[in-house]
């Protein structure tokens, strides 16, 4: 059925050249078929326990599975050990595995050039699924993998890796920013308010990145697609509400005690204490601790003061998974694999190597402010980052409406007319 291999050297070129990050979002419509969702194959799931004897009525097969990931997971060693752990629960499997590597942000731009050719399975952002249900990329779960991912996740984890209905990926992570701050300048409760903060201290925020922005246009009332599923109703940054916002970030940028966090400004402000807060999420947190030291701070967000009122400001909320790619030779080993990845074991050990926070409900971390912070965006301030096809049309309007205002070419006499203009092209087709 398949396999064209694929050069390892050829799939790390492919990735450093893909532009990772969750702005670049422009989903296409339509879902591919999703054959593969196997329930037959959900009857061996495999969830991370280790267990000798978990495979040891399974039919022999001997083959090679392709596995890509981001360089750090096979740096660390994290992956292999895994892989063999795995190879080991499953006696009646001989399994080569063959590694490639691809970040998660990359795996739409790389995975849909050649589908066919690429891994068995492999790592994903959330916000790249629509573009790889419409490429026939991502197998859809059934069975007993569904029940596991439904299980053991948050609602909004497992509604972060389903699309058009059906689930079709298994998270490990979340994937959300929120606060760190110098606790030597802010107290706790300065931290609850932007505003209060910008009164003691140097604030860096992304503001011209379009999966920042829209943190301050949510917590006045603005929406994406209603609850974030509805494509019919449309992105919503329109009349008082918005233009209240878009206000309020002119006056944030023209503050003295605020920064843009653009091409690391904000981290290199915190190593040498021109800056006192950012706002960025798990990936940042050794090089935050390392620079602040024991003035360590890590908060879910603050509010901001918008238009008279205090709004609490809201992140996206996403993930990153594991999918199985529909053309794998053998579906059943590819979606045990998968699943895990994703369990229970396979999370605790990347949290204990790597620092990459479980989304399974039952692992429990104990003493890690870092995921007190996710837990509290999770469920205080975030909201779902949109997996409909039309949320393309949102990146880059936000992205220049950001950087805009800190060009200072949006102003209080034209920010009603320049924010009407933004949400005018955020619901116009890309493709018109």
């Amino acid at each position: 059925m398949k396999k064209r291999a694929v050069s390892l050297l050829l799939v790390a070129a492919m990735s450093a050249a893909m532009l990772a990050g969750c702005g670049d979002n422009a989903g296409n419509s339509g879902a591919g078929d999703n054959a593969g969702g196997n329930d037959a194959a959900a009857d061996n799931q495999e969830t991370g326990e280790q267990n000798s004897d978990a495979g040891s009525d399974e039919e022999a097969w001997q083959g090679t599975i392709t596995v890509w990931s981001p360089q750090e997971d096979q740096d660390s060693g994290w992956l292999s050990a895994q892989c063999e752990a795995f190879s080991s629960a499953h006696p009646n499997w001989d399994i080569t595995f063959e590694y490639g590597v691809c970040a998660e942000g990359d795996a739409k731009s790389t995975v849909t050039q050649d589908v066919e050719g690429s891994a068995d399975v492999y790592m994903l952002a959330n916000d790249n699924i629509p573009d790889l249900v419409a490429a026939n990329a991502l197998a859809e779960l059934g069975g007993s993998y569904l029940d596991y991912v439904t299980t053991t996740n948050s609602q909004s984890i497992a509604a972060s890796v389903t699309y058009n209905d059906a689930v079709v990926a298994f998270p490990f992570t979340s994937n959300t920013w929120f606060m760190y701050y110098d606790a030597s300048v802010f107290s706790e409760d300065d931290i609850k308010s932007l505003d209060a903060m910008l009164e003691k201290g140097k604030v860096s925020f992304p503001l011209s990145n379009s999966w920042y922005i829209q943190a301050f246009y949510a917590a006045n009332g603005c929406t994406l697609f209603g609850d974030g599923t509805d494509a019919a109703a449309g992105i919503d940054f329109s009349g008082d509400k918005a233009v209240a916002a878009t206000e309020y970030l002119i006056d944030l940028a023209a503050n003295p005690n605020f920064i843009n966090d653009q091409d690391g400004a904000g981290m290199a402000g915190l190593r040498d204490g021109s800056v006192n807060a950012i706002f960025s999420g798990t990936w940042d947190a050794e090089a935050v601790k390392e620079a602040l030291g024991d003035n360590f701070g890590v908060a879910a967000l603050p509010t901001a003061n918008i238009g008279g009122t205090e709004g609490q400001l809201k992140s996206f909320m996403g993930s990153k998974a594991i999918g199985v790619n529909p053309n794998a030779e053998n579906m059943q080993a590819a979606m045990a694999l998968a699943a895990y990845l994703a369990g229970e074991d396979a999370q605790k050990a990347h949290y204990e190597m790597r620092n990459i926070l479980p989304t399974n409900i039952n692992v429990e971390i104990s003493d890690d402010p870092i995921a007190a912070a996710v837990a509290k965006v999770m469920t205080d301030t975030s909201i779902m980052q949109p997996l409909v096809s039309e949320m393309g049309n949102y990146w880059s309007p936000a992205e220049n409406m950001g950087k805009a205002i800190v060009a200072g070419e949006v102003t209080y006499e034209n920010a009603a007319q320049r924010t009407e203009e933004m949400n005018t092209t955020m619901n116009t087709d890309i493709a018109q």
